[in-house]
């Protein structure tokens, strides 16, 4: 049953975030950081900056709000122009910091990872009144706008986006590094509750997807960053992102009145074979 007043604040909000996000494109300039600020508490400095924002997609899509889950889709939505905020406001204070890769791995990889984990509790919070949406987590990955900044949008949109990448014929390719992960489905009971059993099928689905985008970034990016790189580029964004899905997991056996297996929420950071 949806709630007709909260349904309406959610419309208005998205609308509005798209309106933003759309500016910050068009503009290529800092006057949509600003605005985001606004909303963050850290404001955007106002000195002159170089013609770049981050800029990240709007959250469309989404179903009509159950009034028991618009709090926390709201809260979450709001989350999002947060983190947005604070991301542009420490891009405008480290300008000339780092090296050729400093803003992915110090600013868009860790705003790529808190993004999801907020589109995965919005996920949930529908999920636990009415039909969960799927696949949210393609609004997560940010790139620059702005002068210098195109390139980085269409790269990440394909790693987050629909068509997964064949991750055995770009990962390991030319000695490239791939991803070693845990198993999560083997940490499973052989008996999962039978409510629960086709989300727990799909978020084991999204694991193994997210190891292989994972593996083919780790190919497409051979020689690039210095030595923490890969861990904050690829292992860290990706191991918080095994936390949500492992997260859903654990939900979706307590709503069937199971409890969860022992030792999941271990299973989430990843390494490198070899």
């Amino acid at each position: 049953m949806t709630g007709k007043r909260g349904n309406g604040k959610s419309r208005t909000y998205r609308i509005a975030g798209a309106g933003v996000v759309g500016a910050a494109l068009i503009a290529g300039t800092f006057a949509a950081a600003g605005a985001f600020a606004g909303q963050g508490g850290e404001q955007t400095p106002a000195r002159t900056l170089s013609a770049q924002s981050i800029v990240c997609p709007s959250v469309e899509g989404l179903p009509e709000i159950p009034a028991e889950a618009q709090e926390e889709v709201t809260k979450n939505l709001e989350l999002l122009d947060k983190q947005l905020a604070e991301a542009n406001s420490r891009l405008a204070k480290s300008q000339g910091e780092g090296g050729p890769n400093f803003v992915q791995n110090a600013i868009l990889g860790p705003l790529e990872g808190k993004r999801t984990a907020a589109l995965n509790r919005i996920e949930t919070a529908i999920g636990r009144v009415a039909e969960k949406p799927e696949g949210l987590e393609r609004f997560a990955p940010c790139a620059l706008g702005g002068e210098g900044g195109a390139g980085g949008a269409g790269e990440q949109a394909e790693g987050a986006g629909g068509e997964q990448e064949a991750a055995g014929g770009a990962a390991g390719a030319d000695g490239a590094p791939t991803v070693n992960c845990p198993d999560v489905a083997g940490k499973l009971p052989a008996a999962i509750p039978a409510g629960a059993q086709g989300q727990v099928d799909r978020e084991l689905a999204a694991l193994e997807r997210e190891i292989g985008e994972a593996d083919a970034r780790l190919a497409r990016s051979q020689g690039e960053g210095g030595p923490n790189f890969i861990d904050n580029a690829i292992l860290g964004p990706l191991g918080n992102k095994r936390k949500a899905v492992i997260d859903r997991i654990e939900i979706a056996f307590k709503r069937e009145g199971a409890t969860p297996p022992a030792g999941l929420d271990g299973l989430a950071e990843c390494q490198l074979n070899g």
